[in-house]
């Protein structure tokens, strides 16, 4: 049973144990009436039959049938009978479970008792209860002492100790370290999702002392690598995509990749992530420089803010119902939002209150009136009306300059075009009988849409009298092609303007603020109060945090965002922090801290190890939100460096390797697994930044990577993409509708809107995919060559160095003798095929060793070692 679903029973079994020792209506009931009766009997104006279940007193009083529950009289407390009967709730997939009806059944019995006198009144406000308030995740962060431990010799750093105690508890310890091999190829892929070269293994399994792995780890930090690794990895929680995704057209984001390199960049610079999030909620709140003279810094700014931006849009196109697609765009806005940097499920109060956590439906639109300055359903506007213009006023007048000059070209080619027009019509007219020459003269010099039926009837009966441009190249071809010469210098002057760039960002019109209003039911056609900017209320309660303010006094704007910005990022806030730290723990050991990295409320998993999660958002804010510090603590605790765990009577204890006691085998990402083919046969690409590589369907449907060459609607030649398919899949076209086949059967996660864990499976496609794929086979291929290229005239050090490229360990004598022979009998089969033959005094036309070594390499691309890390 997941750690969820007990979290869950707990929450509403409570009074099972507790029904001993008075159970209460906060701690055990309040929260089953919450899930299945407020709905109606709460959260209304006027609540279904008078009756209203947030505090006893009103239940004890009743509503139109009369008292709803007689202390200590279950069977005779008509809410129970109701209950009991499943005539209410009404709706059967909400009926209440036996447990739950158990728990009910014994409050009333034990007196229908609260924990604390209730409040006179609620009014309009929401009730959050001392036992919502007390939820972990609520609670301040404070920094726990480290503690001691029996085996100290294992403790590398406080990670270690934190996470040695409860093993101790237990009798057990870590696993033993990985092997050197193991641990540099482990490193690797978790900071550069590329398999590591293979002198990078050589040289730490020389050394590997305790120093020469903390070089090694800084080392890989600071490769442009680590960016691109970690910042996919943010990109999922962002959602981010370059389509618009919403409905079928899914039409492209042309400039949504500023932002994806935005988010590389910040993680190579070690961007103190509380300014990194400050940039990605109000990058426009933080520029200096006016949006038609964007600064370059400011330009980094704006593309920050695409983070707002990633979320499915339909706007741009045609739409059933357009003020439904504006709110659902705002509505995943929200959600990309709190669920990236808060953890919580704040979207489920869209509707009605938050049916577990102390969220209010109030407190949702609170929160979404931060946003509304800049996402204003009412005064929309569309995809392309929100790009900003990156051409400065530098740039402007360069491209002034060079049209000017362009236009004196454009003048004398007109001039040009006119004298040899007229000479060539004069040349005609002198074919034209001389009576007709005044009429044929005025017919010319006007404009067609514009002559007389007369004008018209000497053109149709003298055509070649009808000169213009379009035809002059019919009669004086040496005219037209200095004409066009002309052109193209102009043409040539103009290519060298400043080309015009756009950043796609978010931005609010000063003085505009829109009237933030409740959505009776989440339905945009029923507005309701008027809601001011504001986190939400338990937060504010618990951790005694300022208000957002409607309006800032220093900035044009509102300034709603940056002081969100800055409202997450405040040390007290008790969500921010620990929800970063969770998804770098899960990103370096397959698991969360928190299994549930977006849902730290009351059906989220609990944390295995709380004073750890604590310990770690307490460092990270004191090392000024430095990621790589967390990295480094993470990568030289122990803990994160013992070889997969084989301790059958730690299994039987721990099934789910909660306690730590040994590495966890980790499926590779799908990125990682094409990034790393490419990687091993030599041909990544390892250009940086940019328009993204465009993906399409081949011939079969597929969606691969390649420009779309179509003619009358059927794929034409293939187009060379000059190496840039070759490039690292970070840089590849994110089209929602277009998921790329090799990436979708390894799991790639569609953004819809985001991802905020991916889910590794196990299926036969993926065996087939590595069976039959041209990609696979092409690779392999490559690799063959690289092998033979690299270790001419040696097959055992060939297959050695494939060992290292695809293993990244040597390999053992049974393991060559096994691959010898296999390759043995390849050549053989492969000898009598004609294509691996001599045709008379010419060659073969392919090698039977090459293809032979290839099939072997693809066995190994195939194989669990190299899919999984260990």
């Amino acid at each position: 049973m997941s750690r969820g679903i007990v979290a869950a029973l707990l929450f509403v079994l409570s009074g099972t144990c507790a029904a001993q020792a008075e159970p209460h209506f906060e701690s055990d009931v309040r929260g089953i009436f919450k899930k299945h009766c407020f709905h109606c009997h709460g959260e209304e104006e006027h609540p279904e039959g008078g009756l209203d279940l947030r505090l006893v007193r009103w239940m004890l009083t009743g509503g139109d049938s009369g008292a709803a529950i007689i202390a200590g009289q279950p069977a005779d407390s008509l809410l129970y009978q109701r209950l009991e009967s499943h005539e209410m709730p009404p709706d059967e997939s909400k009926q209440i479970s036996p447990a739950e009806l158990a728990v009910v059944k014994q409050w009333i019995a034990a007196g229908a008792k609260t924990a604390r006198p209730e409040p006179t009144t609620l009014g309009d406000e929401y009730l959050i209860t001392a036992e919502e308030r007390a939820h972990w995740s609520f609670q301040p962060i404070q920094r726990p002492a480290v503690p001691a431990v029996q085996h100290a010799e294992d403790v590398a750093n406080p990670i270690d100790a934190f996470l040695l105690t409860k093993l101790e508890q237990h009798g057990h310890r870590f696993s033993p370290q990985a092997t050197p091999e193991k641990l540099v190829r482990r490193l690797t892929l978790d900071l550069h999702g590329l398999s590591p070269e293979t002198k990078l293994v050589a040289e730490f399994q020389a050394s590997g002392g305790e120093a020469d792995w903390s070089k090694l780890v800084d080392k890989l930090l600071a490769s442009s690598h680590y960016g691109e690794r970690w910042g996919r990895h943010w990109l999922d929680v962002a959602g981010y995509a370059d389509s618009e995704g919403y409905s079928d057209i899914d039409a492209e984001r042309p400039h949504a990749w500023r932002y994806r390199d935005y988010v590389i960049r910040a993680f190579n610079d070690n961007k103190p992530f509380d300014r990194f999030i400050a940039e990605q909620l109000a990058g426009d709140e933080l520029i200096t420089s006016p949006l038609n003279d964007l600064s370059p810094d400011d330009v980094e700014l704006l593309s920050a803010t695409g983070f707002l931006r990633m979320a499915p849009d339909g706007t741009g196109g045609a739409v059933d119902d357009v003020n439904m697609a504006r709110n659902d765009t705002i509505a995943d806005t929200v959600h990309i939002v709190s669920s990236s940097l808060m953890a919580m499920t704040l979207s489920c109060a869209q509707c009605h209150d938050h049916r577990y956590d102390p969220i209010s439906h109030a407190d949702y639109f609170r929160f979404r009136a931060i946003f509304e300055p800049a996402l204003d359903w009412q005064k929309w506007k569309r995809p392309n009306q929100r790009l900003v213009s990156l051409n400065t006023e530098a740039d402007r007048k360069a491209a002034a300059k060079i049209e000017a000059e362009a236009k004196l070209i454009d003048a004398a080619v007109a001039e040009k075009r006119a004298e040899f027009i007229q000479a060539t019509f004069d040349e005609q007219l002198a074919k034209v009988p001389a009576e007709l020459h005044e009429l044929a003269r005025a017919a010319h010099a006007a404009a067609a849409a514009k002559r007389t039926t007369e004008q018209k009837a000497i053109f149709q009966k003298y055509p070649h009298l009808n000169v213009t441009a379009g035809s002059l190249y019919l009669y004086n071809r040496k005219a037209a092609d200095e004409l066009k010469k002309m052109g193209e210098e102009a043409a040539k002057v103009r290519a060298a303007k400043p080309k015009q760039q756009y950043v796609r960002a978010l931005t609010e019109v000063p003085g505009q603020v829109p009237t933030t209003r409740l959505f009776y039911r989440g339905d945009y056609a029923q507005p309701k109060q008027e809601l001011q900017p504001a986190g939400l209320t338990v937060v504010r309660e618990s951790a005694g945090l300022a208000e957002i303010p409607a309006q800032s006094s220093h900035l044009p704007t509102t300034g709603r965002r940056l002081a969100l910005a800055e409202y997450l990022t405040d040390a007290k806030h008790p969500l921010t922090a620990r929800a970063i730290v969770n998804r770098v723990w899960m990103h370096h050991f397959g698991v969360g801290l928190v299994t549930t990295p977006n849902d730290f409320g009351v059906l989220g998993e609990l944390p295995t190890h709380p004073e750890l999660l604590d310990w770690l958002a307490a460092e990270f804010i004191e090392s000024g939100w430095d990621m790589k510090h967390l990295h480094r603590l993470i990568l030289s605790s122990n803990a994160w460096r013992q070889q997969v765990r084989n301790n059958p009577a730690l299994q039987e204890l721990d099934p789910d390797n909660h306690w730590y006691g040994g590495a966890r085998l980790r499926r590779l990402e799908a990125e990682v697994i094409r990034d790393s083919l490419l990687a091993i046969s030599g041909e990544l690409n390892p250009q940086q930044f940019g328009p993204p590589v465009p993906v399409m369907p081949d011939t079969v449907g597929r969606i691969v990577v390649g420009k779309e060459n179509l003619n009358a609607g059927r794929p034409g030649a293939v187009i060379d993409m000059q190496g840039e398919d070759l490039r690292r899949s970070i840089y590849v076209q994110v089209r929602r509708s277009r998921p790329l086949s090799l990436m979708e059967t390894f799991d790639q996660p569609t953004m819809s809107p985001n991802c905020d864990q991916r889910r590794p499976s196990t299926n036969a496609t993926q065996s087939l995919l590595m069976l039959n794929s041209e990609q696979l086979i092409h690779r392999s291929r490559k690799i063959a060559t690289r092998l033979i290229q690299e270790r001419p005239d040696d097959q055992q050090q060939q297959l050695e160095l494939a060992w290292r490229l695809i293993y990244c360990r040597p390999m053992a004598a049974a393991e060559l003798a096994d691959a010898q022979a296999f390759i043995q009998q390849l050549v053989e089969s492969l000898a009598s095929q004609p294509a691996y033959q001599p045709q008379g005094d010419k060659p073969a036309a392919k090698s039977a060793e090459e293809e032979a070594l290839a099939v072997l390499c693809q066995v190994l691309l195939s194989s669990n070692e190299f899919l999984y890390v260990q």
